[in-house]
């Protein structure tokens, strides 16, 4: 693909990161805090009447990302309307894309690594076998 956006190839690189259950987990730790932090700013900035502070607005971020809302602090001007139904749109669409883009890369892997990889190899088996003979013959003396 020639002609991909910065954006794409952005989120090609944070993808490329979740490889790993850890990097998966990182990357939708930051998504998430990333995205509350600037919903609470910029509800503070658009609806500055209702929330009057930074932690005002981080505040209601937070109960709105997790869709908890408990309702002591809401949005009542349009503007701070519209923030709220993105952040929610966002919060729920944005970070289900993200973790089913990682969640697919787990899966598309586990079905490259063939099941009998990890069996063991008939030498190994023979083995097993004769070390199992051997603790046995002890046991019983």
């Amino acid at each position: 693909m020639a002609d991909e956006t910065r954006l794409e190839r952005r989120l090609d690189r944070m993808l490329a990161r979740a490889a790993t259950p850890r990097g998966a987990g990182v990357v939708i730790a930051t998504a998430t805090t990333s995205m509350t932090v600037a919903a609470g700013l910029l509800m503070r900035v658009v609806d500055h009447d209702n929330f009057p502070s930074f932690g005002s607005g981080l505040w209601w971020a937070v109960q709105t990302v997790t869709t908890v809302g408990y309702g002591d602090d809401v949005p009542t001007n349009a503007s701070g309307q519209l923030l709220a139904t993105l952040v929610m749109l966002l919060g729920i669409g944005f970070l289900t894309v993200i973790t089913a883009a990682i969640t697919s890369t787990f899966v598309s892997r586990s079905r490259q690594t063939p099941p009998e990889a990890d069996m063991p190899t008939a030498e190994q088996w023979r083995q097993m076998n004769e070390r199992l003979e051997r603790i046995e013959a002890a046991v019983t003396r």
